[in-house]
């Protein structure tokens, strides 16, 4: 006699084979997977290593490699206001009303994971730190109304934005970093010159590979959605609805009336519109040259001041964000010394001249692609990895006159692939959702297993027909 299976045990079987062999996956990397601080330390032990094999004195190694240990200072806080910058803006009344009202929109559990990863992405597009928090508070929104959600499929539609398309937005760190020339260490422009965004986020072929993984993402996410029987709920995990609460508490003292009046607020706003305006108005190279990573930030700092209204909300805000910028803080220092080692001695020439010679001019946007992809997988950090990649990698492309722009952005494409499986940037949403990487992490394999071939194919057929152009000095 045939015992018969169990209903929801069969349709776990049927459905979700895919969830199954992630959420292995992420086991073993939550209990094997070190802290990404390690990696910045191997790193520096590694390219240590790499600098004796050639042939290069391990006293300049060391010292290189000490002196530049500040080099990313401004860099690193310009990354720090990044996260400030998103979660001031997306936790403002008006931001988080917007988010209420989205997920008061999906009546079923698909289309509800399929919202949240398409407005992950879009979102990513302006920053990538306002895509975590936005994301993340509307899963919390939609768990409390669409009944038999599947949580993690929805923390993992979320993290879409990070793990797809973000670097291909507004928010890039290589892009605003290479259109940035006070950001920029002078060895590195003295290969590239300056690259506007005009040569990289916006170029057609940009675009148009935004716009197919927004779309392939999208899908993706709606069609691996478990069904209301099999779904792992907030409810199953323990997790208690708690919205954002905009009041503030009762002013207790005299000295706290301009924490809690709006008037700084609108004059310090103002003057800083002003200057925002004259930015964009004055800039030689038109309006989108001035669009860098300070004035970016200082957009996002000024909207989110003038949207919280009170000084005492704004600061609570930054509050709870900051942290949340703990890993950039203590870790692109570290990087800063594998750049300064790779630069200050002759690694960065001998790894140009091995790019080139293992390569042609129509072979060389895939090999960037894969490169930038597995490095990816130590160096979680987007913009301090492209600091280290980025001289010998431009200066390759330079010998085989590939357009800098586009590998900029093939290294864009390709960096985010590792993001859908590395949980160091998954830390400020995971806080918001209450889980653990190793919930979502599945169905960033998921993705990943069919966004690694059509990134890989986009990057290599558009760089055959953008033509060189010379670097601007």
């Amino acid at each position: 006699m045939t015992v018969p299976v169990p209903r929801q045990k069969q349709e776990a079987t049927q459905e979700q084979p895919l969830v199954r062999f992630g959420l292995r996956l992420a086991n073993w990397s939550e209990r094997w997977f070190p802290d990404p601080l390690i990696f910045a330390l191997l790193g520096i032990v590694v390219v240590f290593v790499v600098g004796l094999l050639l042939r290069q004195p391990a006293a300049k190694l060391a010292i290189q490699g000490g002196k530049n240990f500040w080099t990313l200072v401004p860099f690193t806080m310009q990354m720090v206001m990044i996260i400030i910058g998103g979660y001031v803006v997306a936790s403002t009344p008006i931001v988080y009303g917007a988010i209420r009202r989205l997920a008061g929109i999906p009546t079923t559990p698909r289309g509800a994971v399929a919202m949240v990863a398409l407005f992950s992405m879009l979102t990513s597009l302006i920053s990538w730190g306002l895509s975590l928090i936005f994301s993340g508070l509307l899963v919390r929104e939609l768990a409390n109304r669409v009944k038999g959600m599947d949580y993690r499929a929805a923390g993992g539609a979320a993290y879409l934005g990070l793990g797809a398309v973000w670097a291909m937005g507004l928010s890039s760190s290589a892009a605003m970093l290479m259109a940035t020339k006070s950001s920029m260490p002078p060895s590195l422009f003295n290969i590239s010159g300056l690259i506007p965004l005009t040569q990289t986020l916006f170029l057609w072929q940009s675009i148009a590979t935004t716009v197919i993984l927004i779309v392939l993402s999208v899908l993706i996410a709606y069609l691996s959605t478990p069904s209301p029987e099999n779904a792992r709920t907030a409810e199953s995990y323990g997790i208690e609805y708690e919205p954002i609460r905009s009041s503030l508490p009762i002013r207790r003292t005299p000295g706290e009336w301009l924490e809690y009046s709006p008037l700084l607020t609108i004059l310090v706003a103002a003057l800083l519109c002003w200057y925002l305006v004259d930015v964009f108005r004055t800039s030689p190279q038109g309006a989108l040259a001035a669009l860098d990573l300070n004035t970016y930030n200082l957009m996002f700092i000024t909207v989110g001041l003038l949207l919280h209204w009170r000084p005492k909300r704004f600061m609570r805000a930054v509050a709870d964000c900051v942290p949340a910028t703990g890993g950039v803080l203590i870790q692109f220092p570290f990087y800063a010394v594998i750049f300064g080692m790779i630069i200050g001695t002759g690694i960065a020439d001998a790894l140009a001249k091995l790019f080139a010679s293992v390569s042609t001019h129509n072979t060389y946007p895939l090999l960037v692609a894969m490169y930038s992809a597995v490095l990816g997988v130590f160096i979680p950090s987007g913009g301090s990895k492209w600091v280290i990649e980025a001289p010998y990698v431009l200066q390759a492309a330079n010998l085989h006159q590939v357009h800098l722009g586009w590998v900029v952005q093939i290294y864009n494409a390709s960096e985010a692939l590792p993001n859908l499986v590395n949980p160091f940037w998954m830390l400020p949403l995971l806080g918001l959702l209450k889980l653990k990487a190793r919930d979502i992490v599945g169905y960033g394999v998921l993705q990943l297993m069919v966004h690694v071939p059509v990134v890989f194919f986009l990057c290599w057929l558009f760089a055959r027909y953008i033509p060189y152009i010379p670097p601007m000095k």
